[in-house]
Parts: C-alpha cells; structure tokens; sequence
C-alpha cells in the first residue's frame, strides 16, 4: 500500500513538474515571438524612413539644380544688359568726339580769319607807328640817339634809386643779423629756464567755518578786533562777505604773521586780547621758522653754498615778497640759473654770477632803517658781512645806479632782466596797463600821415595805418624807424615793443 503511495505521488510529481515546463516554455516561446514581430516592424519602418529620405533628398537636390540654373541665367542677364550699357556709352561718346572734332575746325577756320585780320591791323599799326615817330622827332626836335640818351639817363635814375634800396635793405639784414646772433645766446638761455609763479596781493582771505565766528572775532564792544589789530599791525576787515574776513596790510611778513595767529585763535576757539598776544607770539616764531627754511631753500635751488646765516634769513624774508605779482625769491633763483647760463656761454666766472644773480634783490627784504636804492642798499649790507666785492658791485649796479664795470655785473643786469620781461613773468594792474596802451597809440598817432594806430599783444607791438598818398614806401620805412626811437626814449616798458607800418593803395572802378 505504502508502494502504491509512493508511485502515485511520484507521478503526480511528474506531472505538475511538466505543466510548470510547459507552461514555462510556452511564455518565452511567446516573448520570443513579439521580439520577432517588434524586430520584424523596425526593419519595416527603417525601410520606409529610409525611402522617404531619399525622396527627400532626390527632391532637395531637383530645386538646387533649379535654383542654380536660375541664378545662371539671372547673372547672364545682368551680364547682357551691362553690356548693352557699355555699347550704348560708346556710341555716345564716338558721337561726342565727332561733334568735338567738328568744333574744332571750325574754330580753327576762325582762328585763321583772325590771325590774317591781326596781320592787317598789324601792318596799320607800323605805320601809324613811324608817323607817330617822325611827329615826336619834329614836336620834341630830337633825333633818336638824342631820345635813346634820354631814355637811358632815365633808367640809369631809376636803377641808382633801386640800389640805394637795396643797399638799405642789405644794411637792415645785416643790422638784424648781428642782433640775431646777439640773442641766440639769451635765448637759449630762456629757453632752459622754466618757474612758475604764484600770485600775491596785500591782502589775505581767511575763510571762518561759521557766520558766528565774526562776531567772536569783534568780540564784545569791539575789543577782540581792536586787540587784535594794535597787536599785530595790520587791518582787518569784517563785511558782509558771508563766512570770510580780509587781513589788509603792505607789510607781507606782518600780514603773514597775523593770518596765522588768526588761524590759530579760531582753532583754539579761546579769543581774547591776553589769548591774542600769546598766539601772535607763537605766530612769529612760527614765521620766522618759516623765512629760515625758505632761505635755505632757495640756496639750495640756487646751488649757493656758504653764506652768512643773517643773509639765509633776510633772502628767506623774500618770500613774503612780490612784485608785479612775480615773487622775488623765486625771482632770485631764477636769476642765479639764468647768470650762470650765460656765464657758462660767454665764458665769465660761474660763481661770481651765481651768487650775485641770486643775492641782487636781497636790499628790498631790508626794514626802513636803511634808505636809499634797494640796490644800493643791498650792497652795503652785504658787505658789512664780508662779501667779495666782485659779488657786491654786481648787487649795486644791477640797476646802473653804479655804472656796471665787469662782465660779471652786465650778466646780472641781463638775467634781471631777462627774469622779469619775460612773458608770464610779471602782471600790471589795469589802470596802468590801459595808460601804457593808450600813451602808445597816443604816441604813434602823433607823427605826421599816420591816419590811425593799434597797440596790440598787451603792447608788445604797434600797428600804424598811413595814408598812401602822404607817405610812400621809404616813407613808411623811416617812420617805423623814428616811432620806435622816439618809443625807447619817452616810454617805460618791459620787453621789446614791435613796430609795424602799413601802408594800403586801392583802386577801383565800375564796370557798366
């Protein structure tokens, strides 16, 4: 029985192990099957893709030939009807040229017309000639070696007035020649030497922080700005300037010290006469410091080594110090670089040069207890402290209050000059620059024939208009000659001052 167990269950086992077989193969026949088919349907659609795009393709490449033999054909056109163009312009021009070519023979049938016209008139003209001849022999009762003699006299006149001419002229060249190699020297010299200056006035602008600070400055009753003024010596105004007063005084150290002191008072914010005094003092010794150190250094822009500590100190003094507007320490520098420039060119004692260049001006930073020239002055102050009496008859004579009687002095006197009249150097005020103006076409308007005068580039040069028939060429050449003589001698001015005149002939007619 358990044997009969055993064998059925072990079919039974059979059995279910062959459904699950089959029933496993069946499902990957299966799967097997819709891969082929999907595979199958890919192959169909890459097929028919492929098909269209080669339809595709077979067309794109049909409307490309279209499309270039249209282009062909366009340019062939265009190429045609440039060549109608080009056809029709050479027509008309062979047109053109056939109808110029028969203008001109026409004009040269003219022209022959003419020219046998001209010989008859020609001939006409000969011999009212030869008449005319024998009626002026017989009107003048000269022959015609007689008239030949007279005609040369003339000419030989007219050619004695041209070479008097041009004798004079060659003598200008020759006159502004030399002064042009006179120059090329100062010249070259300016040319090398560059300062700029800073405006000065006589006045200082001190700008308050507030609008209440004025009246701190006036204090009560006045008293701050009256102990203010008695101590420091100068003037100060308080107006209606918003946030500004103005420190007014001749004296540019003292007005220096004062604007400091000032400063100073506003800062501490403490102002009162006993606060004034004790501010003022440490304001001087403040400036003083200040005029030492610039002393020392202008000497060492000027290259000037070894001098007297009191000189360092009265050359620092000139700092505070202008004139025309044109500081007179840097003014002294310049004058230094300038007369070694030329002791070097002419050959002079370099040293010598330098230190009277840079000292010349040292008698204006002297106080009032020496009189006399500025010039004069320094020279005697200079050598009271030992200075070389080529340096100190330099300093004298830089205005000619001594007569100058070495090279040294003269190149002084020229880098002086030089220094100040130099354009940019120096500023006049308005009122004198507007009488210097006017007094030179005043000037120039008094000479006879001069219709009208100009002052033109700040007085630099003058123009005078002449009237043509009351002054001819040579005329006009002497004129400018005796204006800019008389200029030199009744006029002050710095520089050179160019004279030009003009002279100006019109004619005219009408045409009707």
């Amino acid at each position: 029985m358990e044997t009969i167990t055993v064998v059925i269950v072990a079919s039974l086992a059979a059995v279910i192990t062959g459904v699950v077989v089959y029933a496993l193969t069946r499902q990957r026949v299966i799967r097997a099957r819709e891969a082929l088919d999907e595979a199958l349907h890919q192959i169909q659609e890459t097929k028919s893709a492929t098909e269209r795009e080669r339809k595709e393709a077979l067309v794109l490449a049909k409307e490309e030939a279209l499309a270039l033999r249209e282009r062909d054909e366009s340019e062939l056109r265009e190429k045609r009807q440039a060549l109608d163009r080009l056809e029709e312009k050479l027509t008309a021009k062979d047109e053109s040229i056939e109808a110029r070519r028969t203008r001109l023979e026409d004009r040269e049938s003219d022209l022959d017309q003419r020219n046998r016209e001209i010989i008859k008139l020609e001939e006409g003209v000969l011999g009212k000639v030869e008449e005319a001849e024998i009626l002026l022999q017989r009107l003048s009762g000269l022959d015609s070696e007689q008239a030949r003699e007279v005609y040369l006299a003339k000419i030989e006149e007219d050619f004695r007035e041209i070479g008097l001419r041009r004798a004079r002229e060659i003598e200008c060249q020759t006159v502004a020649e030399a002064e042009r190699r006179a120059r090329a020297v100062i010249l070259d010299v300016m040319e090398r030497c560059a300062v700029e200056y800073v405006t000065e006035a006589t006045v200082s602008v001190i700008m308050l922080p507030t609008e209440e600070m004025k009246g701190r400055i006036i204090g009560r009753e006045g008293r701050n700005i009256r102990a203010f003024e008695q101590v420091t010596g100068v003037d100060l105004i308080i107006d209606d300037t918003p946030e500004a007063v103005v420190i007014s005084c001749f004296d540019p150290i003292r007005r220096e010290t004062a604007r400091l002191a000032l400063m100073n008072l506003m800062v501490d914010g403490r102002i009162h006469p006993g606060r004034i005094e004790e501010l003022y003092e440490k304001a001087q010794e403040e400036v003083q410091r200040t005029i030492r150190e610039a002393g020392e250094r202008a000497a060492e822009r000027a290259e000037v080594t070894g001098l007297p500590r009191m000189v360092v100190e009265m050359m620092g003094r000139l700092r505070f110090r202008t004139s025309y507007a044109q500081n007179v320490l840097d003014h002294s520098v310049e004058v230094a670089h300038l007369a070694v420039m030329l002791a070097h060119e002419l050959g002079l004692n370099v040293e010598v040069c330098r230190r009277a260049g840079f000292l010349h001006d040292i008698g204006k930073a002297l106080g009032p207890e020496w009189e006399g020239p500025h010039a004069l002055t320094g020279m005697e102050f200079l050598r009271q402290l030992d200075i070389k009496e080529p340096i100190l008859h330099a300093v004298g004579a830089h205005h000619h209050d001594i007569p100058p009687s070495t090279p040294e002095a003269v190149a002084t006197i020229v880098a002086d000059s030089l220094s100040a009249a130099r354009p940019g150097a120096r500023r006049e005020n308005l009122e004198n620059y507007v009488k210097r103006l006017a007094s030179l076409e005043t000037l120039a308007n008094s000479f006879p024939g001069v219709e009208r005068s100009y002052a033109l580039q700040a007085g630099r040069e003058v123009r005078l208009i002449v009237k043509p028939e009351r002054v001819d060429d040579l005329a006009a050449a002497k004129l400018a000659s005796e204006v800019a003589r008389r200029i030199e001698s009744e006029m002050e001015y710095p520089g050179q001052i160019k004279v030009t005149v003009i002279r100006e002939t019109r004619s005219s007619d009408i045409a009707k």
